[in-house]
């Protein structure tokens, strides 16, 4: 009785290899997802892009990501995942944000509201550097993952279709020799 019931929950799925399927599934259907490799590689650039800056601002990345996924006619999943990897990446990327910011807006900046107190000023000029860094190195970064993404899914879309030919010809030729 003790092994009938091990054997009735071995053959029940747990929630590791659920999730696990889940996820193959969602990233077939990404892989295959229809506008082609570009549109997925469009919204996985956007994504990083979008993550690049919207650290310091509070979380804006929602109301980014959408209206942009519309705009360029991408992939609102691989702009999605394109966040998540931002996100992997961020902390190291913040030190060339804040380098590349703190070049590009000028050193008197924050000095116009002559009130604050001079640690707010500091807070206001660090944020406003990485946001300004983010947003430049975020564009440069989706641009660059563009290229390398699409290739690579269009290259995973050509040796699917060879491999669904192969298959074809074979029943094919097995279809033949039974007539």
């Amino acid at each position: 009785m003790v092994q009938g019931t091990f054997t009735k929950q071995r053959l029940q799925p747990g929630r590791i290899e659920k999730a696990r399927r889940w996820l193959k599934l969602k990233y077939l259907l990404l892989l295959r997802a229809k506008g082609g490799p570009a549109k997925v590689a469009k919204g996985f650039g956007i994504g990083l892009f979008v993550e690049m800056f919207t650290l310091p601002t509070g979380g804006l990345a929602a109301v980014l990501i959408l209206p942009l996924v519309y705009l360029f006619r991408a992939s609102l999943p691989g702009a999605l995942i394109g966040f998540l990897f931002g996100k992997i990446i961020y902390v190291p990327m913040m030190f060339l944000n804040k380098k590349v910011g703190s070049l590009v807006v000028p050193k008197g900046f924050v000095h116009h509201i002559h009130f604050q107190p001079h640690w707010l000023e500091k807070l206001l000029k660090g944020a406003m550097d990485l946001i300004v860094g983010g947003m430049i190195v975020g564009a440069v970064l989706g641009v660059l993952v563009y290229f390398p993404i699409k290739l690579l899914l269009g290259l995973y879309t050509a040796r699917r279709k060879e491999k669904r030919l192969k298959r074809k010809a074979q029943l094919l030729s097995v279809e033949k020799g039974k007539l």
